[in-house]
C-alpha cells in the first residue's frame, strides 16, 4: 500500500511550503547534524522544496509496511518511532524538532521500516520524491550537498547498528 503524508490522517491540515515558515524550518534544522555547514541562504532555499502540515496528537506520520515516497522532518511538537518486533510495538526513539523520518524509502522506493506516530500536536517539513528531484535538477549544488548529508547519516546509523548488533566488530583489524 502506497501512502502520502497528507493521506494519513484525515486530521492532516496543509499549512503551506516551508519558505513560509522558514525562521521555524531554520531554527528546527540549525543543531541537528544533518543542516551543518548550511548557509542561512541554503537553508532558506531549501524550505522551498518542502511543503508543510500539521498533525494532532497519535496522528500516524509513516505507517511501518507502506510504501512512501518522502521523508518528513519535525518541526515544532514531538514524535515516536515505533518498530513492530514478534507482534510488539517497541519505541525506537523519540524524535525532537529538526530530526527526520522516512529517508530510506524516499531514497529506495521500498516499504518504510518503522512507523511513526505524534506524541503532542505536531509539524512537520515533507519532502517528496518529485521535489527532490526538481531540488536536483535546479540547484544541483544544493541537492547534492543534501544527499551527501543523507548519505552520511544514514552511514552513521548503519555503523551504530552493526555495533550494537555485533559489538567489537567495527575495531577488529582485516
Amino acid at each position: 500500500m502506497s501512502s502520502n503524508f497528507a493521506e494519513l490522517e484525515s486530521s492532516v491540515e496543509p499549512l503551506g511550503m516551508a519558505s513560509g515558515f522558514v525562521n521555524e524550518f531554520a531554527d528546527a534544522v540549525q543543531s541537528q547534524p544533518m543542516f551543518e555547514g548550511f548557509t542561512q541562504e541554503e537553508t532558506a532555499l531549501f524550505s522551498e522544496y518542502l511543503e508543510c502540515y500539521g498533525v494532532s496528537r497519535q496522528a500516524v506520520v509513516v505507517r511501518e509496511g507502506d510504501e512512501g515516497n518522502f521523508l518528513a522532518i519535525l518541526v515544532t511538537g514531538r514524535a515516536m518511532v515505533l518498530k513492530n518486533y514478534k507482534g510488539v510495538e517497541k519505541m525506537v526513539q523519540e524524535l525532537t524538532p529538526g530530526e527526520m523520518i522516512g529517508e530510506m524509502s524516499l531514497i529506495d522506493g521500498q516499504k518504510r521500516f518503522a512507523s511513526c506516530v505524534a506524541i503532542e500536536p505536531s509539524d512537520f517539513a515533507v519532502m517528496t520524491s518529485e521535489n527532490l528531484n526538481a531540488l536536483l535538477a535546479q540547484h544541483p549544488a544544493l541537492g547534492n550537498k543534501f544527499l551527501m548529508k543523507l548519505l552520511g547519516l544514514s552511514t552513521a546509523r548503519l555503523r551504530r547498528a552493526t555495533e550494537m548488533m555485533l559489538p567489537g566488530l567495527m575495531h577488529v583489524a582485516v
